[in-house]
This record gives structure tokens, C-alpha cells and sequence, in this order.
């Protein structure tokens, strides 16, 4: 289960980034010629992006706007909804873009954002914050389904496999669902998925590895 997670969560083509975004001033006005090469880091781009080049910020927002939509439609699983928090969080870094030094790495800080609207429109919309899961987290390993790979079975094509996994997704708990997300459409690892959502290695760390182990089981199953 490695890599960004296939399924009908497309982006939607009117999700894109307005141009009254991008800062003002001559020095951020946009120009092919600004925009920086492939070989650019995540944080130099955002470094370039907080020093005016607009460039900067397409490139950023082509490479990660998939994940993040992705992320927040699963989380929230309201496509309206994803929507709106989508152009939050973008908005949310452009705001906060001045102030902006390398701490982390940039897919900690934008999932970061996108995890800190999320929490907002739990509350705002359910009235109650993310569920911890921490007596979940503490489940004796032996509990814990086998985690070796099952042996294909040909008689499952590709498509089924894929939305038995998706609907596995939309089941598991909220916080292990997100330590996942983070992990597949964000590349994140265990201790940057714990920067994010301001928890503790372990407790990142045996989210993603329980709800890796549900999947492992729903999909054999």
C-alpha cells in the first residue's frame, strides 16, 4: 500500500488557485521564465513563493493539490466540504506566507494546515474535537491481524480491489484514517505525520501501523 491511493477522488478542474492569491507587487507578478525548474526543492519553492515569485506557488500547488484534496475529501468525505477547506488551507499558507522558515519539511507544514482546518470544521460542524483513539492505540500486538501480504487472488480485478480498499478507508477511525492519508498522499513519515497533527511518535506510529493492519485484514477478507 505504498504511493498515492487510485479511486474517483479526481480533483475537480475549478479547484484552482485564483489569481488575486498570488502577493502583490511587481516583483510577484507571474512569468513563465520565474518559474522555477523540477529539480526545485518543496522549501526552496516556498522560500521563493514567501520572497515574491508567484511561479513558485504554481509549481507548489501542481505537486501537491492531489494529495491534499484527497487527504480532506476522505477525512471529511463531503465533497462541498472538501472543496471549501481545500481552498482554505491554500489560502491559510498564502496568509502565512511571510512569516514562513524552514522548521520541518514543506509536506509537514501543509498538512499541518490542512490538519488544523479540519479540526475547525469538526468542531464547528460536529461540536467535538478528534477523537484520540488512545485506548485503541494501546491494543496488545498479538491482537493484531498477520501483516504479511496475502497472495493475489485473480479472480479480484484491479477495480474491485480498488474500492474495497477506498471503502476500507472510509471505515477506519478517524485519526488512523489520517495517519494513513498523510502517509500515501502525503509521503510523510512517522515522525513528521506526528508533527502534523501535534502527537507523539508512538502514538502516530501506532496509528498508521493499526490501520495498516485493518486494511491488510479488510482486503484479505
Amino acid at each position: 500500500m505504498s504511493g498515492t491511493i487510485s479511486g474517483a477522488a479526481q480533483l475537480p478542474p475549478r479547484l484552482l488557485p485564483p489569481i488575486f492569491l498570488r502577493p502583490s507587487g511587481s516583483a510577484a507578478v507571474y512569468s513563465p521564465a520565474m518559474v522555477p525548474g523540477a529539480e526545485s526543492t518543496d522549501e526552496e519553492l516556498m522560500l521563493l513563493y514567501r520572497d515574491g515569485d508567484a511561479g513558485a506557488f504554481d509549481v507548489l500547488y501542481a505537486r501537491h493539490k492531489g494529495g491534499v484534496y484527497r487527504y480532506l475529501l476522505r477525512q471529511c468525505r463531503d465533497a462541498a466540504s472538501a472543496e471549501e477547506l481545500f481552498q482554505d488551507v491554500w489560502m491559510n499558507l498564502i496568509r502565512a506566507r511571510a512569516g514562513y522558515t524552514v522548521q520541518a519539511k514543506f509536506t509537514t507544514y501543509l498538512y499541518r494546515l490542512a490538519h488544523n482546518r479540519l479540526i475547525d470544521h469538526y468542531r464547528r460542524h460536529r461540536h467535538v474535537a478528534m477523537i484520540s483513539f488512545d485506548d485503541e492505540d494501546r491494543e496488545e500486538i498479538a491482537e493484531l491481524p498477520d501483516e504479511r501480504e496475502p497472495p493475489a487472488d485473480d479472480a479480484l480485478d484491479a477495480r474491485r480491489q480498488a474500492g474495497r480498499l477506498l471503502e476500507l478507508i472510509a471505515a477506519l477511525p478517524e485519526a488512523q484514517r489520517e495517519a494513513f492519508l498523510m502517509q500515501q498522499e502525503g509521503g510523510m513519515s512517522v515522525e513528521e505525520i506526528a508533527q502534523a497533527t501535534g502527537v507523539t511518535r508512538e502514538t502516530a506510529k501506532s496509528r498508521l501501523r493499526y490501520a495498516m493492519a485493518r486494511l491488510r485484514q479488510g482486503m484479505r477478507e
